[in-house]
């Protein structure tokens, strides 16, 4: 099978799934295509797949994933040794594991085609990650708190797992407790990561999108907390900032050089 017949195979099985999606047209156009594939998977409940939908979507995505550019840490300069700053997709960086910016409910971005990190990686990792965060939830019924990590695969994503964190909500003044929480957001992430024996992990810029915790202040915490552990236990676990933003890249690249 083509791309294309993998993602027109992709848009007629999720189609099937739900009768209200019976009287949808199919687009021509290609992007327009990627948009409805990727809306259809957003919108998709955590429920089990056949195997041939797997093998599909799994080619199709890591095609699309390849096709992006796929970055590889052992390629990038370090800023400071083990640390690294790198601007792009985090769903294209080959490293142990990539941190998720999660909402509490951990079951993914159900907003069709939304531009938050968490849609971005539910959607080229697979409808497998909805499952498996589902599992989680329903093991440990309650919402996940924040500041806490929880591990999953990263299925089709060229990492090798994926660290899912709730970062604080900022409504209003920044309040100390909400530097603790972030604080804790990054430092449950390296002790889950150390736990597994990773070698690399790759954090986002948590909070400062969706949740509008100040992007300066944020960096500022994610840096110090990092450097803070690493100092403590002595891990010689490497550590990416990645950045989708340049404001975000600009205000790393100088922590990171007069740091």
């Amino acid at each position: 099978m083509t791309q294309t017949e993998k993602r027109l195979y992709l848009i007629r099985e999720l189609m099937k799934e739900d009768p209200k999606y019976g009287e949808m047209k199919i687009p021509d156009d290609e992007q327009s295509q990627k948009n409805m594939l990727r809306a259809l998977f957003n919108l998709r409940m955590p429920e089990a797949a056949d195997k041939e939908f797997l093998l599909i979507q799994d080619a199709y995505l890591q095609e699309e994933i390849r096709r992006k550019g796929i970055t590889d840490l052992a390629d990038l300069k370090p800023a400071q040794q083990d640390l690294y700053l790198w601007k792009g997709d985090i769903t294209t960086l080959k490293c142990d594991a990539i941190v998720n910016a999660a909402n509490s409910q951990m079951l993914g971005c159900f907003l069709p085609c939304h531009g938050c990190i968490d849609n971005a990686i539910h959607t080229y990792a697979g409808v497998q990650l909805r499952q498996a965060c589902a599992r989680i939830m329903e093991q440990q019924d309650q919402e996940e708190e924040t500041g806490k990590a929880k591990i999953t695969s990263a299925f089709n994503l060229p990492s090798k797992y994926i660290l899912h964190t709730v970062g604080p909500i900022i409504r209003g003044r920044l309040r100390e407790e909400d530097k603790t929480l972030l604080e804790s957001c990054y430092r449950s992430c390296l002790e889950l990561a150390e736990s597994y024996q990773l070698k690399s992990i790759a954090f986002c810029c948590i909070s400062t999108g969706e949740f509008h915790f100040p992007n300066s202040i944020a960096a500022e915490i994610a840096v110090s907390t990092v450097k803070e552990y690493k100092g403590k236990t002595g891990s010689k676990m490497e550590v990416i900032f990645n950045v989708f933003k340049e404001e975000d890249y600009r205000i790393y690249e100088r922590l990171l050089r007069t740091d």
